[in-house]
């Protein structure tokens, strides 16, 4: 299969300079940003459970969670404002060709993002300020804003991105936008499956990394209700999510098998186009062929047709000068393999909660429960990095699936490395403030600081030592 290996270096001899930095500068861009969605569309709604339970139950610990969670969403969003925003002057800067051709169709999203985006700002500050100024439920109403938003402006983006794999709702003429379908712009083939599986990613990584939070906390001895309550609400939401989310993800792989022919034989590492296609777990593309990984018999076919000759379209169905290099594929193929291993592998951890749960009403008694709780944030954000990774880099070498190379909507002019160690600067110095100022705020609680002590229409609130004697 050596052609293969030609046809991507001669693909790759073309390629103007400005597109490798550009590629890395919009990966770790949009790496960097990714971590912040969840806690925009999810962490917001576990600040709400919290409230509410405060509110019906008249439980102090409640609240005070709810009113600390509100602080960290409120320093979360300000970060994905900077980081968003130089996410959309990358699109025109280093993304010519694709805003300057498909501009009227794939800036409809993100005008709407950007609706979705000033309505939240406006409801974030309501409810954060609202603690000390608005009677108990009408401030707890100002906060469903809050969430809505997030998932309104996620679903945006997902839709321009969703359209970028299989786009529609256009009229060309002559290479040109003529007419737009907003409609079919918006809620193209791909938005459902695609949106729904962000959605349920999103509140996968925010319970998990809060919930760890908590379960390092709980190693370290701090077992009283404050710690009990902030992991059970955001354990258990990941956990009642993540077998339908297995679900989902099977579905959208079957729906690229369906319309994605280039990126699913990616997926897969397949060179050639065969029915009887195993599952190959690991390995990686070297001429032509999938060496070191661990076949499963039929397994792909299986997964993709629910019958072992179903046919699976290889590398060599790709055009030459369509196709991509062996290393985009490993990337996709690897990639892939770990999104699915990681989120397994929080399948179990929820499964463990759910058996100690049915059986006791009561946590996992093992220590090592709370250790693998402790590293699921991470986890699940190493999945939801590796699933963007397989919508992006399995889309190459399109931008616009059968319409624009990424190589033809780049920049032409200036050396974008320095584009990119600019952003690189400012992630760094964002990431690090962000770290330092909520590194800050934990100091300042974990000592008892008097602003948080009672809320402020709550129920008296109880002192640090009651609150340290309860135990699970």
């Amino acid at each position: 299969m050596a052609p293969l290996d030609l046809a991507a270096g001669l693909i790759a001899a073309v390629d103007p300079p400005q597109l490798l930095p550009a590629r890395q500068q919009m990966a770790f861009t949009l790496a960097f940003h990714i971590i912040l969605v969840p806690f925009g569309v999810a962490f917001t709604f576990l600040m709400l459970v919290a409230n509410y339970r405060g509110l019906r139950r008249g439980d102090s610990t409640a609240l005070l969670l709810a009113r600390r969670w509100s602080k960290v969403a409120a320093v979360l969003f300000a970060v994905g404002a900077v980081s968003g925003t130089v996410l959309s002057f990358e699109l025109g800067l280093l993304w010519p060709g694709l805003m300057g051709r498909f501009g009227a169709a794939y800036g409809i999203p993100f005008a709407i993002e950007g609706i979705f985006f000033f309505l939240e700002a406006i409801f974030v500050a309501i409810y954060l300020y609202g603690w000390q100024r608005m009677r108990p439920w009408p401030h707890f109403w100002s906060g469903i804003p809050v969430t809505l938003s997030g998932l309104g402006g996620t679903a945006s983006v997902v839709s321009a991105n969703a359209w970028m794999n299989q786009p529609g709702g256009i009229t060309l003429r002559d290479g040109q936008v003529v007419a737009v379908d907003t409609w079919r712009v918006l809620f193209n083939r791909a938005f459902w499956y695609e949106a729904l599986h962000m959605f349920l990613a999103a509140y996968i990584v925010a319970g998990f990394v809060v919930a760890g939070v908590y379960a390092a906390g709980m190693l370290k001895g701090r077992r009283d209700h404050y710690h009990r309550l902030g992991f059970l609400i955001s354990f258990t939401t990941a956990a009642v999510i993540m077998p339908v989310q297995i679900i989902v993800g099977d579905i959208a792989a079957r729906e690229v098998f369906q319309n994605e022919p280039a990126k699913f034989s990616a997926i897969e590492a397949l060179p050639r186009t065969s029915t009887h296609v195993p599952e190959v777990l690991g390995g990686v593309l070297i001429d032509g062929e999938v060496r070191y990984g661990t076949e499963i018999p039929y397994g792909a076919s299986i997964l993709a047709g629910y019958r072992p000759d179903t046919k699976i379209a290889g590398l060599d169905a790709i055009p030459a000068e369509y196709r991509p290099a062996p290393r985009l594929v490993n990337t996709v193929h690897l990639a892939f393999d770990v999104m699915v291993g990681t989120g397994f592998a929080l399948l179990g951890l929820a499964a463990w909660f759910g058996w100690a749960w049915w059986r006791r009403r009561d946590l996992p008694r093992s220590t090592w429960f709370l250790r693998c709780t402790a590293i699921s944030g991470v986890v699940a954000i190493i999945c939801l990095e590796c699933g963007w990774i397989v919508t992006e880099v399995g889309r190459q070498p399109w931008t616009v699936v059968g319409l624009l190379l990424t190589r033809d909507a780049v920049t032409r002019s200036g050396n974008v490395w320095y584009f990119f160690a600019g952003a690189l600067v400012i992630y760094t110095v964002v990431g690090a403030a962000a770290i330092l100022v909520l590194r800050g705020m934990r100091r300042r609680w974990a000592a008892g600081a008097e602003d948080d002590r009672d809320v402020p229409y709550g129920p008296p609130g109880r002192d640090d030592a009651q609150l340290g004697g309860e135990r699970l």
